[in-house]
């Protein structure tokens, strides 16, 4: 049997779980499924066509399941899909998906998102990830297994985040990370998440051939110890060619990484995504390469009621 507060408004549509939690003022709506053992603990919104699996929880203010904020957006009934033993804070919002970007917006399966992290439409969010406070992810991004991204980072349309990547604070990812690397807010790889996947029981080893892996892909070129500058993985050094000060392109280290030699899966893995990002990606994106639409908006957004274009005024 669901507990539910005599001042929370649960449509009789919606479908719920045994043994579920619905606190004072909370709304759930017709076209909701909520697994069994969720807690929905005050002031929790969840609209649209949702399906929240067992064993989450959400803190006040919550507003999960809303329309995308996507001028493309037609109005389609589509969906959001949670797993399970999420944890969502204080006013976390979740969109469904859009049309033309596949209609489906999904979170996997025991993730944190803290004080009002954001995750838009058409997003897809792996396993045991973390987003810290304030944490925007824009439309179309993908955030693999293990990801955490410290408080105030963005995240730009259709960027990919590497497996076990660490974004620190007020980080700005416009390029995909690379999986198992720390991020820093100033655009440069820190190297690899050693702290991390020590946690995660990565073995020394596995972690030694990373860091060398690192090494061969990010030369240091600059006057601060172990750091590694990213802008040079994506889109700056022409193919086929030689910088002026004679940094090997982006072809050149891949090259000398698989000659590495290395047979660690995870290494073998962090060269396979920077190949898919850069060979078939967009300005470093690679799931921008997928993309269904011309990346125009609707004409009728910026028209008056006559038909005619707004003015600039407007």
């Amino acid at each position: 049997m669901a507990k539910i507060a005599p001042t929370a408004t649960v449509d009789t549509k919606a479908e719920l779980g045994n043994d579920i939690e619905i606190g004072p003022g909370c709304h759930v709506g017709a076209d909701v499924q909520i697994g069994p053992g969720c807690r929905l603990i005050a002031n929790v919104t969840i609209m649209g066509n949702t399906t929240v699996g067992r064993g989450n929880t959400f803190y006040p203010c919550c507003v999960i399941g809303a329309s995308p904020q996507d001028l493309k957006y037609e109005g389609t009934n589509t969906k959001l899909i949670i797993g399970n033993d999420n944890i969502f804070r204080e006013n976390v919002t979740a969109h469904t998906g859009t049309e033309l970007g596949g209609g489906v917006t999904e979170i996997g399966n025991q993730n944190q998102f803290q004080v009002g992290a954001h995750i838009a439409h058409d997003v897809v969010v792996g396993n045991h990830c973390i987003l810290s406070n304030l944490v925007q992810i824009a439309g179309h991004v993908q955030i693999e297994d293990h990801v955490t991204v410290s408080g105030l980072s963005g995240v730009q349309q259709f960027v990919t985040l590497g497996r076990y990547c660490f974004i620190t604070g007020a980080g700005r990812c416009t390029a995909d990370i690379p999986p198992y690397v720390i991020f820093g807010h100033d655009g440069i790889i820190q190297g690899i998440n050693v702290k991390g996947l020590s946690r995660w029981g990565f073995s020394d080893d596995s972690i030694q051939q990373l860091r060398d892996i690192c090494k061969v892909l990010y030369p240091r070129r600059n006057q601060t110890p172990n750091h590694y500058r990213l802008r040079n993985l994506y889109g700056i050094i022409p193919w086929g060619r030689e910088e002026a000060n004679g940094v090997a392109t982006v072809a050149r280290r891949l090259r000398d990484a698989e000659a590495h030699g290395t047979n660690d899966e995870h290494c073998r893995y962090m060269i396979d995504f920077l190949k898919r990002s850069i060979y078939d990606g967009i300005h470093g994106r690679y799931l921008e390469s997928c993309r269904r639409d011309n990346g125009s908006a609707p004409a009728r957004f910026y028209k008056g009621g006559n038909g005619n274009v707004r003015s600039q005024r407007q």
